[in-house]
């Protein structure tokens, strides 16, 4: 009898952020293959004897290809064990699980998924941004800055959207924000890169959409990116203070903000 595919999404990177259900299953898994992004401390909740495989890929390079991914998790589901794909972030946010649930299922192979919470939304939060706000964003996108030479965003839409959110984005920001000023977007929009959110070390830099690729360039992958008027609010009500977090504000942007409307 054939075992189980659990395609868990690991959350942002803070352990404590993935989902109790993520959680009870990694702890019972007798095979756990791994994203690059995955915790050190989340893959020690797994059983002592569950087998631990790296798939991850690298920025620039792709150490494990998605072929060989599908087929590490059919070879040991047909095996009859309990395998968790623990993907960082939510499996199905530019993450290819729906690729790795079309394989399981092709191969006869019972999948499910458990959402993770996404860093699309998790990480400006943690830094104090709302993606949405009353009387500043009412809609966001959520983009990838990496297309592997194919790149299909609707820049024009992008441009338009009160808040946009770049994954994967930190190498191409440059461009990307060259081709959101083509589009429409304001040159003096507030941005901000988040390094290695919701992780010790995090670093944010705020800065003008036409200076935040230059401001940005040396900061540790994972870069998120937000550009929008709330960037404006970047650290009220966050769960830190700026000097915790190691913070870097590179303008201040609050003066170029509409006056936020308070929820009642």
């Amino acid at each position: 009898m054939s075992g189980t595919v659990y395609l868990v999404g690991a959350g942002p990177g803070d352990p404590d952020l993935m989902t109790v259900r993520g959680m009870r299953l990694l702890r019972r898994a007798e095979v756990v293959v791994y994203d690059r992004l995955v915790s050190p401390e989340l893959l020690a909740e797994a059983p002592e004897d569950a087998e631990l495989i790296y798939a991850g890929k690298e920025p620039g390079s792709h150490s494990c290809p998605q072929e060989e991914i599908h087929d590490l998790l059919i070879h040991h589901a047909l095996e009859g064990k309990v395998v968790v794909r623990l993907k960082g972030g939510d499996p199905f946010l530019f993450g290819r699980g729906a690729e790795e649930v079309l394989a399981c299922s092709e191969a006869g192979i019972s999948c499910e998924v458990v959402p993770g919470v996404t860093s699309a939304l998790s990480v400006p939060a943690l830094a104090g941004i709302p993606v949405t706000h009353r009387g500043i964003a009412a809609s966001f996108m959520v983009v990838t800055g990496h297309c592997d030479g194919r790149d299909r965003v609707d820049w024009q839409a992008a441009a338009r959207v009160d808040t946009l959110v770049i994954l994967m984005g930190h190498a191409r920001l440059g461009e990307i924000a060259e081709r959101l000023v083509q589009n429409g977007r304001a040159p003096s929009t507030p941005a901000a890169a988040i390094s290695r959110g919701s992780l010790p070390g995090e670093r944010i830099v705020t800065a003008p959409l036409e200076e935040i690729a230059e401001r940005a360039a040396g900061l540790p992958s994972p870069v998120l990116v937000v550009v929008g008027e709330v960037v404006a609010l970047t650290r009220r009500g966050s769960r830190t203070s700026a000097e915790e977090a190691g913070t870097v504000c590179s303008a201040d942007l609050r003066r170029s903000a509409p006056d936020p409307s308070p929820y009642p």
